[in-house]
């Protein structure tokens, strides 16, 4: 298998929501931006599919290692492979791959928030690096492509927690900030056992609120100049804000699925983002 075959594999399997995203991006664009969505994804497994925090940190410690072998120009696994050869600047990448890295690696030191402040530093350095890679890559100006591109990371990766509320409380990680649930006297338990309340749907709505209320708003702060090349953010906003739209529908019961769009819906919605 070559490392475009694996990336694609790896990160947008058919169906998914990044696969019909990055179906939107312009075609020179989508080897690069489907390299990293595979990086993000390799970290992603490391940090939250494994049970033991001491293997993810042997797996988190030979990445840095791959990603200076990358920046030296002797990478050997096929997503790093293929970031070496679709990056156009590899050494003006690193430092925001390295960003990225450390950015999951929160995930092994911290799986509780006190406040939203503290969660917002998690969620710029994985979110926000993230969005940013993804918009460098096809950015008509690079230079301030963060200014805007950062905040949308932001926002999406809020509308991902909100959905993956219970996946997350099942695997030990809560990202809801501890004053919030205290606020709506809710508990980690709560969550844990998919109690469901009137005070978790009120908790829930504001969450929820707060996501897509981030998402709307750096939509609109992407500059018209930039808005045809960054289809891909759009597409992922557009499927963020219909996905938290069918949470609200369902009442808000993240606790014991994972609630999701169908293929077809994913597809008219990317296409149709703008």
């Amino acid at each position: 298998m070559n490392f475009d075959d694996y990336c694609q594999q790896k990160a947008a399997p058919p169906g998914s929501s990044s696969y019909y995203a990055l179906r939107q991006a312009p075609a020179k664009s989508q080897p690069l931006l489907t390299a990293l969505f595979a990086l993000r994804r390799e970290f992603e497994e490391t940090v939250k599919e494994l049970s033991d925090p001491a293997i993810g940190r042997t797996k988190l410690a030979w990445w840095q290692k791959e990603l200076a072998a990358l920046a030296s120009g002797s990478p050997s696994h096929p997503v790093s492979q293929a970031l070496a050869a679709y990056l156009p600047d590899v050494q003006a990448g690193y430092p925001a791959l390295q960003a990225l890295l450390a950015g999951f690696e929160m995930d092994l030191d911290q799986a509780r928030y006190l406040d939203f402040p503290n969660l917002r530093r998690y969620v710029q350095s994985v979110g926000g690096t993230f969005a940013s890679l993804v918009a460098r890559a096809s950015a008509r100006d690079t230079a301030h492509s963060p200014e805007w591109s950062a905040p949308l990371g932001d926002a999406l990766l809020l509308a991902q927690l909100v959905v993956e509320t219970g996946n997350d409380a099942r695997h030990g990680r809560i990202y809801i900030p501890i004053d919030e649930m205290q606020r709506y006297n809710v508990t980690a338990a709560d969550l844990i056992n998919r109690k469901y309340s009137d005070a978790f749907t009120e908790l829930m709505r504001f969450e929820t609120s707060r996501a897509r209320d981030a998402l709307i708003a750096a939509r609109t702060a992407i500059p018209a100049a930039e808005r045809r090349a960054q289809r891909t953010l759009l597409a992922l906003t557009a499927l963020a804000l219909a996905l938290l739209e069918e949470i609200e529908r369902d009442g808000y019961h993240v606790l014991h699925q994972r609630i999701a769009l169908t293929p077809v819906r994913k597809l008219w919605i990317a296409w149709r983002a703008k």
